[in-house]
């Protein structure tokens, strides 16, 4: 049997900005999970709002509006980026002699746990994360997908439960990690990445998933406007 909407559509649809500022953008957000037993069958449908983004993931969203680099005459990484992220105010590259031939980039992905903690904007980590392998309390990871638009990010991971007991499920989060791709002094590729949790929350209540089932996890962010 699927369990019903833990909110309607019109709730999320209010989730950050009301009705009465039409002119103002929108941004939503929100959790979806799907549990199938062990022969396939759906026993169990959620969706919630996100609501807890962390200070990394605005100052990952920083990157589209006021770019890496300072200015034009000024090649040091945006201050954001250095004091939240912690990325280096330079990176020197030696491949071509070329100040500009380093890349930035990111990618996206989905961190399940078993524990709770209050929301902090400086939270880096869930409380209990759940591990990728088929032993007791740990899931598989597999079908880790992420789609982008030019208005939204999509987050999708597919997991199994291989281990003798139900898992549950009561944190997610959106897990961040930003790659400087760069050459040595070596004239070698080389990649520094740092990872980084972009929002956090816990489901109203656990999501459980059986021996030799699995569930999908779903991280929808949107902006209009």
């Amino acid at each position: 049997m699927v369990a019903p909407d833990a909110v309607s559509e019109e709730d999320i649809e209010k989730l950050i900005i009301p009705d009465d500022l039409p002119d103002e953008p929108t941004f939503k957000a929100y959790i979806e999970a799907t549990v199938y037993d062990k022969e396939g069958h759906p026993i169990e449908y959620r969706k919630q709002p996100m609501r807890s983004l962390t200070q990394y993931f605005l100052a990952l969203m920083s990157i589209p509006l006021i770019g890496t680099y300072q200015s034009s005459s000024i090649d040091q990484a945006q201050n954001i980026l250095v004091n939240v992220l912690g990325l280096p105010s330079q990176q020197t590259t030696y491949a071509s002699g070329n100040k500009d031939s380093a890349i930035i980039l990111w990618d996206f992905s989905i961190q399940l746990g078993s524990g709770t903690q209050a929301f902090s904007i400086t939270l880096n980590s869930l409380a209990a994360p759940i591990s990728n392998g088929s032993g007791a309390g740990q899931l598989i990871y597999e079908g880790v997908n992420v789609a982008y638009t030019s208005t939204s990010i999509s987050a999708f991971v597919i997991t199994f439960n291989q281990s003798p007991g139900a898992i549950n499920v009561t944190e997610i989060g959106l897990q961040g990690t930003i790659y400087i791709a760069y050459g040595n002094s070596s004239a070698l590729y080389a990649v520094n990445s740092y990872s980084f949790l972009l929002s956090y929350d816990t489901f109203t209540t656990a999501i459980s998933i059986p021996p030799g089932g699995l569930a999908e996890f779903q991280i929808v962010i949107s902006f209009t406007g």
